[in-house]
């Protein structure tokens, strides 16, 4: 189990690299985003979390399902967010709102796991 933990969790880290490394480096750009990773990196980020939920459930670990459930719906709104990005970019709209309401979810999400005891 904790092999399996600790697979679920570097594909969690490695999905939020992927957005909100993307979003602090192209944050300041016009155009031009890299969408198709932060939608990988959300779909990663939402699948492996809920996975670390169920491995920890299996475990009788205490949870707290008030931050998990936050964390839930900014994930779900990040994923929603990225869609957008994607379908925006794919058929020639604006971007930018969506790639930034991405990655700024995604930092939000990311504080809430940090600071969230």
């Amino acid at each position: 189990m904790d092999i399996l933990h600790s697979i679920l969790l570097a594909s969690h880290l490695v999905g939020m690299a992927l957005i909100v490394g993307i979003f602090l480096v192209q944050m300041r750009k016009d155009s031009g985003f890299s969408v198709t990773p932060v939608l990988a990196g959300a779909i990663v980020q939402l699948v492996s979390g809920l996975a670390l939920v169920g491995v920890a459930e299996a475990g009788d670990h205490d949870l707290n399902y008030v931050k998990i459930a936050t964390k839930l719906v900014i994930a779900l709104a990040v994923l929603v967010a990225a869609i957008l990005a994607y379908r925006a970019n794919k058929n020639g709209g604006r971007v930018k709102p969506f790639f930034h309401a991405a990655g700024g979810l995604a930092l939000i999400n990311l504080l809430v796991a940090v600071f969230w005891r």
